[in-house]
């Protein structure tokens, strides 16, 4: 070997040496990189590492098998036990058993001024738990389904439940340490702790109530929570946001939304500070009375306590609803409402409601509502939205020249009073100051609840305008009159127990077969008038055609006159 081959040889023999210690290091260094993800997080060697998922490319469903945990069948008894061919609900003039959005050609072009005005009520019975006890809902008095279309068991009511996800979810990682999610603070992000994302045990309403990382995906219809550390809380729930849980009649045309458990999610694009509220308008709103039992009231108790700093996101919009009650909105939520289905952002908050509290028809159960909120605080609440002047009644002769005002509602085609002027002339007669007017579903609510405010006594037959007594001032009296039928049971649980609840004296008026027109069609020893209960078994379009659309008033003037001297007294000192 020359001698200058030599140090080339040995140069060469060191530079392989120096290559192979590189190549060990790099392989080790691989090689620990690889145990520490393996350790840390084992879902990422399954997944893309890019650490982003595209927000129109976020997964809508699991693609495993999943398996539905159902709670025990616990069948509840409804009002619907007393009518077996049907449904018990009650219907304003001109009713359409279709619940909002389900319309042929020729009512599209009447959704404006007329909305479905559909209705129905429900009563309270056993507990879910299966006991003999009454529930809260019960003692308080709560009842029944009117205005609206009405399954006749609860038995399923529990629709969709929890179902248990597998441990690895199908989502991309989200690496946030390199998005602005890294730069929100982290602290207000374990607020959940063990408590299940969602309550299905309420039989009249399911909620879902997050706190910490929410992330809401409107065009995924989902709700993401996201989970930090260790955390294996693996939740999937179902849940169509309107308060008629067991009606699959109402809620097949209500979108459904899914609440999961997730540690990957789409990139944030949107940030709150405000918690939000996530709810539908389709269902029976159309209706005065539906207006304010299934959202209204509902709304009132899931959302006042932010004091108005909440984000409403609204499923199946109803752009009419929220116009006329704009008012109410606004008091409600200090921001414009997001159309859910039609926003294409990625929303993250802190806390986030899907659903709305509801507990009975058109009545709050203070026992198990956020911060005991009562009817007597809806009232308030009506009257200060609306900045209704009047907070009590007139006390007799506490102002000798001012006579108790009365309003009677006044309806047409049915249900209507054949002897106004005579019911007038008797009312003036024993003192009043006689008020008509009609509510209906044109009727602007600004201006008839500054005429309900102004008024001491509010009387009515059985129908959607009684709903307008949310704007009576305190300890006013309303009167209802109740048809020919049996619908004694219903007439109270819709507006009986919650005038009551909401500090209102309550009168009601069961009418004879004198007063009524059904002995124009039927002669008088007919089994309707012997036993109109038995009918109730025909199913709840034959008692609503034969009991509220065709059938009118005649009151008894001499019978129902004590009825207004007691609404008098009322307003003695």
């Amino acid at each position: 070997m020359k001698s200058g081959e030599r140090p080339k040889l040995v140069r060469g023999l060191r530079q392989e040496s120096r290559r192979f210690r590189l190549l060990v290091i790099v392989v080790g260094f691989f090689l620990v990189s690889v145990t520490f993800v393996v350790i840390s997080k084992p879902d990422a060697i399954l997944f893309s590492l890019n650490g982003k998922l595209p927000v129109d490319q976020a997964p809508t469903s699991i693609l495993i098998q999943q398996k539905v945990n159902s709670p025990p069948a616990t069948t509840l008894r409804t009002s619907t036990d007393a009518l077996p061919g049907g449904d018990p609900r009650v219907v304003d003039d001109e009713a359409d058993p279709k619940p909002q959005g389900f319309k042929g050609e020729e009512e599209e072009s009447r959704v404006l001024s007329e909305p479905d005005p559909t209705s129905g009520m429900t009563e309270l019975t056993p507990n879910k738990d299966g006991s003999g006890r009454k529930s809260d809902g019960e003692k308080l008095g709560g009842g029944g389904d009117g205005e609206g279309k009405r399954m006749e068991e609860r038995g399923h009511a529990t629709d969709k439940h929890k179902v248990t996800l597998p441990t690895v979810s199908n989502y991309t990682i989200h690496d946030t340490e390199d998005t602005e999610n890294a730069k929100r603070d982290d602290t207000s992000y374990d607020q959940q702790g063990s408590k299940p994302l969602c309550d299905f045990s309420n039989f009249r309403a399911n909620v879902c109530e997050m706190r910490g990382d929410v992330r809401v995906h409107p065009n995924a219809t989902s709700i993401m929570f996201m989970e930090r550390g260790h955390s294996q809380r693996d939740e999937l729930w179902k849940i169509k946001p309107y308060p008629r849980k067991g009606d699959e009649f109402c809620l097949s045309h209500i979108t459904e939304l899914t609440v999961k458990s997730s540690k990957v999610a789409p990139e944030c694009t949107k940030y709150h500070d405000m918690p939000a509220v996530i709810f539908s308008l389709t269902g029976y709103t159309g209706n005065l009375f539906h207006d304010f039992t299934d959202v209204m009231v509902p709304l009132f108790t899931t959302a006042s306590e932010f004091n108005g700093e909440v984000q409403f996101l609204i499923t199946d919009m109803a752009l009419w609803w929220t116009i006329k009650y704009h008012t109410v909105l606004q008091k409600l939520s200090k921001y414009p409402v997001i159309d859910f289905s039609k926003d294409d952002q990625v929303h993250c908050f802190k806390h986030v409601i899907v659903g709305l509290h509801a507990y009975m028809e058109f009545t709050i159960d203070s026992s198990k509502a956020p911060h005991n909120y009562s009817m007597v605080d809806f009232n308030r609440f009506m009257r200060r939205a609306y900045s209704l002047g009047r907070d009590t009644v007139t006390v007799l002769g506490e102002y000798p020249k001012v006579k108790p005002r009365l309003l009677i509602i006044k309806r047409h085609r049915t249900r209507m009073f054949l002897n106004l002027d005579e019911i007038i002339a008797m009312a003036e007669e024993l003192g009043f100051e006689v008020v008509i007017d009609e509510a209906n579903v044109s009727s602007d609510i600004s201006k008839f609840a500054r005429l309900v405010n102004t008024v001491d006594v509010m009387m009515g037959v059985h129908g959607a305008g009684l709903t307008n007594c949310v704007f009576l001032p305190q300890n006013a009296t309303l009167i209802q009159i109740v048809p020919w039928g049996g619908l004694e049971w219903v007439s109270r649980a819709d507006f009986g127990n919650p005038a009551e609840l909401m500090g209102l004296h309550y009168k009601q008026y069961s009418i004879g077969v004198d007063e009524s027109s059904l002995t124009e069609q039927y002669p008088r020893d007919h089994e309707i008038f012997k036993n109109p209960i038995a009918f109730h078994k025909n199913g709840f379009d034959f008692i609503r055609q034969t009991f509220m659309d065709k059938q009118n008033v005649k009151l008894d003037c001499k019978r129902f006159r004590p009825i207004l001297l007691e609404a008098l007294d009322n307003l003695n000192p």
